[in-house]
């Protein structure tokens, strides 16, 4: 039996803000749906990957940011940078480390994401 990771909840504090800025930085906005008036969901997934973010009102009961740091992976560090930074996000130098490259950066509510590049993979 496969264990598939779908969905990381993520609190925002600014719905249109934040799909915005995941859809600015290449994440497809798979859905936006308001089953009622108190919920909002937003589901978006980064290009290439099974694993989707949500957000949006009553979704998540956390305050931002989240508790924890996602990670994306990429096969091109300083690409999957130059992209960011052409977006207009704040991300980092690439960090290099014996074990892969990375880059940081958080979104507009301090949610905190790792780009790994894992050159001997």
């Amino acid at each position: 039996m496969d264990w598939t990771l779908e969905v990381a909840f993520l609190p925002v504090t600014d719905v249109d803000r934040a799909k915005e800025f995941y859809t600015r930085i290449g994440f497809n906005p798979d859905h936006d749906q308001s089953p009622t008036d108190d919920i909002r969901f937003v589901q978006m997934t980064p290009p290439g990957s099974n694993c989707s973010i949500a957000f949006g009102k009553g979704i998540v009961d956390a305050a931002p940011p989240n508790a924890g740091t996602l990670m994306l992976c990429v096969s091109d560090i300083d690409a999957a940078r130059k992209h960011l930074i052409d977006a207009g996000v704040d991300a980092s130098e690439v960090d290099i480390q014996a074990w892969g490259h990375f880059v940081y950066f958080d979104d507009p509510d301090g949610n905190h994401w790792n780009v790994q590049y894992l050159p001997y993979r």
